[in-house]
């Protein structure tokens, strides 16, 4: 009896997490329960062109695992960048299971 409650409430207490959107990535402006797909802008610098661009991502699982390196000093060497014009920042999410961020640097 007491193998089954505690089953259905372990259950229940999943579903729940994953409902509220626990795999999150990112800044958070904005999230879907079921699907979040934006892009944001998130700086500018002294560089008079976006000529070339690098991105650099982060990711997580159910919340229970995140990866990755989504600083503008990746995306920068990524791109091969010294001087940025841009920092922009996409994320994605579905149903709080899957989500990443981007970091994406443009400049020369």
């Amino acid at each position: 009896m007491v193998t089954k409650k505690l089953i259905q409430f372990a259950l229940a207490a999943g579903v729940a997490a994953a409902a509220s959107g626990c795999a999150m990535a990112g800044p958070g402006l904005v999230s879907g329960g079921l699907y979040t797909g934006y892009k944001h802008g998130a700086g500018a610098g002294p560089a008079k062109s976006g000529a070339k661009t690098g991105e650099a991502c982060a990711m997580s699982i159910l919340g229970l695992v995140a990866l990755g390196d989504a600083s503008v000093e990746t995306a920068k060497k990524e791109g091969g960048i010294s001087t940025v014009a841009t920092v922009d920042n996409q994320q994605f999410g579905i149903l709080g299971i899957y989500a990443n961020t981007c970091t994406v640097v443009k400049g020369e």
